[in-house]
C-alpha cells in the first residue's frame, strides 16, 4: 500500500494472518486500531468489521484460507477476494 491509503470498511468470513514486511500499517478491526510495524504479525477473527490504513509505503503478506469472502458494511451480498482466487 502506498502512504496515505486506506483500505475499504469491510468484514471478512475467515480468519486472516497480516505479517507486515515493509513499513507499518494501522489496521482497526472491531473498534480497535493497532499499529503494526515490519516484523510485526496481527491476526484478525473472521467476522468484525476492519479497515487497513498505511501511514508510511507499506508491504505485508495475507494468509487465509482460500474460500473466505468480504462483505462491505450497508450492501447486500459477498464478493471474493480476488487474491484468494
Amino acid at each position: 500500500m502506498t502512504a496515505g491509503a486506506t483500505g475499504p470498511e469491510h468484514s471478512v468470513s475467515r480468519e486472516q494472518v497480516w505479517t507486515v514486511t515493509a513499513g507499518t500499517l494501522e489496521v482497526t478491526c472491531g473498534g480497535r486500531t493497532e499499529r503494526v510495524t515490519a516484523g510485526r504479525t496481527v491476526i484478525l477473527p473472521p467476522g468484525p468489521v476492519r479497515r487497513v490504513h498505511a501511514p508510511t509505503d507499506a508491504e505485508a503478506h495475507v494468509a487465509m484460507r482460500a474460500d473466505g469472502v468480504a462483505s462491505v458494511p450497508g450492501t447486500e451480498g459477498t464478493r471474493a477476494l480476488p487474491w484468494a482466487r
